[in-house]
């Protein structure tokens, strides 16, 4: 770039002549020395977007990454929404953090722009899963709640996730109500930031007991840890917020065996052990299965930094370690839950679960035939929590999910969460070894019973304003000419999320469908397979779902019809040039 754009000029010189600390001014001058155009061109080139789940970007100075300002002025616009929407009431808020850099400074920042708008804080002195957060807020009879996470992003990553009053993240129309109200925080002068020691207070290890006790109120097969107590469970918490609670979770379940991975287990922003802090990744999971290997462990556990999505591995039938992916341990959760539940007379009839649209349809299958009504809704865990809300005290909500490895058993939060499904995800795995299974061989006979489900996720990154422009591009592409055939079966479905609209393709005739707009294109094939289109609401990416599936003979023909299922997906993702 041979110069900047006047506009960026523009926008930099504001940050240069404002009331910013002289740090931020000296960084931002070095940038214009150096002539760092594209880099001063991705940080000014807009404002960092307070969307529906709240903030998330790179650190750094620059009305488009994550500092102060940015964090002062999204919390300025929450207090001024709170203060809108409850008149003349005395406001809480809860506040956590996880293990990022700069997540304690932020955090801070959060709770001194909310104490100078006379809002009581309740500020988590120590780091925290996010779970724990949502509990909180609903504990003290929040109006809302932040926790400052970039979950399993890159460490050049932070952000900022908001709460309602519900535990919940914002949803419709409430989302879109703080969104204008941050966007009215036009100046850093309109943000309040002299803190009000008065008006926070902070929480710790007497939330954690709470919590921890509500969790283990729902173990539904106490008999069969007690038989299987020294089950071998190796857990890491990849440098995050899971070293405050899994391992205690395990302990108050009755394990007894649960074996950390040393080198991980120290929180650390910087994430020295692994590329990635994210345990959908088999890299990140690296030193857990070597550690696994050398105990011969039954079971490993790895949960991000935020402690709100657990990776797992289990041994195959040739005693290898191998990594489920999330809809494979969805939908064995989902399957245990309702099992160990009917084992135990509880189904009436009044229960449900809950999963989302790119979320694999065994867990469908699964429920239709244990008769409990399953509910699928938008991606993002939010909408999870808001149908959890709208049925609070008229049904049961058993158990939930989405394919990227965030799941949730019981009503105490309303957010996915890590803590409660480490502890499920073993009891799930004493369950069935108790009964002479592995958790392998249980998913093995649990496509066999009701078909073999396969999915494949893949993730196109495309950064800064281009590549938003590009991903734009694709997806107005796939809506004007959405292909006719995928992986050799015809097109019959297609499914517009954004426009709400359902068209039969062979009738041509439409429906609407009965859920929130969002930008996700469906195109369901005559043979039954899935595939979904989605723009990422919190990293630069276009996300393509594909799930394909057939009837499994045996569990000896495991490998093979995978295989073929496996080819499937190829052709189908060749035939869209993805």
């Amino acid at each position: 770039m041979q110069e900047l754009d006047p506009s960026i000029l523009q926008k930099v010189n504001t940050w240069l002549e404002g009331n910013y600390d002289a740090d931020v001014k000296k960084e931002i001058q070095a940038l214009l020395d150096a002539k760092a155009y594209t880099e001063l061109t991705d940080s000014f080139y807009r404002d960092l977007e307070f969307g529906t789940g709240g903030l998330r970007g790179i650190m750094g100075p620059g009305s488009n990454r994550i500092n102060k300002y940015t964090i002062g002025a999204a919390t300025q616009g929450l207090a001024n929404y709170l203060k809108k929407t409850y008149p003349g009431e005395k406001i809480k808020v809860a506040i956590a953090h996880d293990s990022r850099n700069n997540a304690d400074l932020f955090s801070n920042i959060t709770a001194e722009v909310f104490s100078a708008n006379d809002i009581h804080v309740y500020f988590f002195k120590a780091l925290r899963p996010t779970p724990e957060l949502s509990f909180a807020v609903r504990h003290f009879g929040c109006k809302s709640g932040v926790m400052l996470t970039a979950s399993h992003n890159p460490k050049e990553y932070n952000g900022y996730k908001a709460y309602g009053a519900d535990g919940g993240q914002f949803v419709a129309p409430h989302d879109k109500a703080v969104m204008d109200e941050v966007a009215k925080v036009a100046s850093v002068d309109d943000i309040k930031f002299t803190r009000v020691d008065a008006n926070i207070e902070e929480i710790g290890e007497e939330v954690d007991e709470l919590y921890l006790a509500g969790i283990t109120k729902l173990s539904i097969s106490p008999e069969a840890i007690h038989r299987q107590k020294d089950l071998k469970i190796v857990f890491s918490p990849i440098h995050g917020t899971g070293i405050t609670l899994v391992p205690q979770a395990l302990e108050r379940f009755g394990f007894e065996n649960v074996i950390l991975v040393d080198e991980q287990t120290t929180p650390d922003g910087n994430f020295p052990t692994v590329v990635y802090p994210n345990p959908e990744e088999k890299e990140a999971l690296t030193l857990a299965l070597k550690k696994a290997q050398e105990v011969d462990a039954d079971l490993v556990l790895a949960t991000d930094p935020d402690a709100d999505r657990v990776g797992i591995a289990v041994k195959n039938t040739d005693n290898e370690f191998i990594l489920l992916n999330g809809n494979q341990t969805g939908c064995m959760l989902i399957n245990y839950l309702l099992s160990a539940w009917e084992d135990k007379g509880k189904l009436t009839g009044n229960e449900y679960i809950v999963k989302t649209i790119v979320t694999s349809n065994l867990i469908d299958a699964i429920a239709a035939a244990k008769n409990v009504t399953c509910y699928n809704t938008l991606t993002g865990f939010k909408y999870i929590g808001e149908l959890m809300t709208h049925f609070e005290g008229k049904q049961t909500f058993i158990g939930g999910g989405e394919e990227s490895y965030g799941y949730l058993i019981g009503e105490l939060v309303r957010d996915k969460d890590a803590v409660v499904s480490s502890a499920f995800i073993a009891e799930m795995t004493a369950y069935y070894k108790d009964k002479g299974s592995s958790l392998f061989e249980a998913l093995l006979d649990t496509y066999v019973q009701y078909g073999f489900y396969k999915e494949k996720l893949i993730s196109i990154t495309k950064k800064g304003k281009t590549g938003a422009e590009e991903i734009k591009a694709m997806m107005e592409t796939f809506r004007k000419n959405p292909p006719a055939t995928l992986g050799g079966s015809k097109v019959v479905t297609l499914k517009d999320y954004e426009f709400r609209v359902e068209t039969d393709l062979n009738s041509n005739t439409t429906k609407a469908i009965e859920l929130p707009t969002s930008d996700v294109l469906q195109f369901i094939t005559e043979d039954g397979s899935i595939i979904s289109a989605r723009p990422s609401g919190t990293e630069p990416k276009i996300k393509f779902y594909c799930s394909v599936n057939g009837k499994l003979a045996s569990k000896e023909a495991y490998a093979e019809t995978g295989k073929q299922l496996d080819a499937k997906i190829d052709a189908i993702m060749q035939d869209l040039g993805v």
